[in-house]
């Protein structure tokens, strides 16, 4: 089955169970703090905005938690997904390693996000939440949780970074179309929004920025839940049926990776991807590498510190112990908006602060270039965030063209990028700017990082 390119399973084969990670660390992660007394955070400071049983598995250290019946039966509308050689792009590169990608591209909003979106939705439906408000970058965290309330009958409110919701205007449609209503961030429906463009008129957003918005509203509607696509513990584990069902896979193609890479950007799909076989590096089972890759224009692993931090820009979050820019730090308008973010997930964080994980950053023309030639060989348009994973996989490959060694390379084509080709005329047109990245400006950020001792 060496040759075969494409392994699929079953729908009995979609997890039963997501993994949680916490119950496998060496050492368990800095709790949340709460960000007015800086004491560890309890269930009742995460009750404004989370229904209770989500609470729970943030904290939990329990191996495996049970996937929901009609969680996992929604999860039959795209799941399993396929693992696919990519044959054509090892020809082109000529090289001896084996090149594989889990494809999340087929889900209802052609990425990942649904796999945690269904199951925030479900938990915020059964405790009574009659609305979710969040916010999204490039608009698939979104779109995924627009389409997931729109399951189960619940309202959805959405603040988009503005430089996406310029950038990506058919994202908004997509929400719309799922019910959701969508606002461009920073507004001047909340104060956090209004903060921000009284200092800022022309402010392009940021994650950051979109999450005090939307922590706001949840904070002060007793009906209105707030839910997160990336970052925290509970979205990590959710997104680990990606990562069980490629081990699966891999065993099919008798390949177990040396190398297992995912963009990072808040830490979710590269979680989802690498998780389950970290398990085994954590047992001393392998020795896979692991590798995290971020835009130079957001490098938080590569060039952030690892520390105590608000989620958002205002201060209005949990502190969470993680590799940071600083909270204030607004990046560069990338068409990446989904890796756009100050921080990455303290489980991440923690896993690369431990050596588990390496970190690579690269420029975004370099990505649309690796992409091209993907599409080319593979047929798939990538969205602009794997376009990172594919850059690191062409390098591992060629790196193995070097030395000779047949290494079996995995990475996660997290989503398509069929809503993103303005992007790729950006690069045609060869006006795409690379943002260099200024050490200033992460220094500045950084002071306004809370310092806890």
């Amino acid at each position: 089955m060496a040759d075969q390119k494409k392994f699929l399973l079953s729908e009995n084969d979609i997890p039963k169970q997501w993994y949680n990670i916490q119950a496998d660390l060496p050492n368990p992660v800095a709790p949340a703090l709460h960000p007015g007394t800086g004491q560890p955070a309890g269930p009742e400071d995460f009750a404004p905005l989370f229904p209770m049983e989500l609470i729970m598995q943030e904290v939990s250290q329990d191996r495996w938690i049970d996937i929901p019946d009609p969680v996992r039966e929604m999860y039959r509308m795209w799941r399993p997904t396929p693992l696919i050689r990519a044959t054509g792009l090892e020809k082109a590169l000529g090289t001896p390693a084996k090149i594989f990608y889990k494809y999340e591209g087929v889900s209802p909003v052609g990425s990942h996000k649904p796999n945690t979106a269904i199951a925030q939705a479900y938990y915020n439906k059964i405790e009574g939440t009659k609305r979710i408000v969040t916010e999204t970058g490039a608009g698939q965290w979104g779109s995924a949780l627009a389409f997931a309330c729109q399951q189960f009958g619940l309202e959805s409110k959405i603040y988009m970074v503005k430089a996406s919701f310029n950038q990506k205007p058919y994202r908004k449609s997509m929400m719309q179309t799922w019910g959701g209503t969508v606002t461009a961030s920073p507004s001047e429906e909340t104060q956090a929004g209004r903060t921000i463009l009284a200092g800022n008129p022309d402010s392009p957003g940021s994650l950051g920025i979109a999450i005090s918005e939307a922590v706001e509203v949840a904070a002060g509607d007793d009906s209105t839940k707030y839910s997160l696509g990336s970052v925290l513990n509970h979205v990590l584990m959710h997104q680990t049926v990606i990562g069980q069902e490629a081990v699966m896979q891999m065993e099919m193609a008798g390949a177990y990776p040396d190398i297992v890479i995912g963009c990072a950007g808040g830490g979710s799909n590269l979680a989802g991807i690498s998780f389950p076989f970290i398990a085994d590096k954590l047992a001393g089972k392998s020795n896979t590498r692991f590798i995290a890759v971020e835009p130079e224009a957001s490098p938080s692993l590569t060039k952030g510190q690892f520390a105590y931090d608000f989620g958002d820009a205002i201060g209005m979050t949990p502190l969470l112990k993680m590799h940071t820019l600083g909270h204030t730090f607004v990046p560069n308008p990338i068409h990446a908006g989904g890796l756009r973010y100050h921080g990455m997930a303290p489980l991440v964080s923690a896993l690369f602060d431990a050596g588990v994980y390496e970190a690579r950053a690269y420029h975004q023309n370099a990505c649309f270039e690796a992409a091209v030639l993907f599409a080319s060989t593979e047929g798939i348009i990538p969205a602009p965030e794997p376009t990172h994973a594919i850059k690191a996989a062409i390098d591992e490959a060629l790196v193995a063209k070097e030395t000779g060694e047949e290494k079996n390379i995995l990475f996660h084509l997290c989503g398509h990028g069929h809503l993103d080709l303005s992007a790729y005329d950006s690069y045609f047109a060869g006006t795409m700017v690379d943002y260099a990245l200024p050490e200033e400006a992460i220094a500045e950020a950084m002071k306004s990082v809370p310092q806890m001792g």
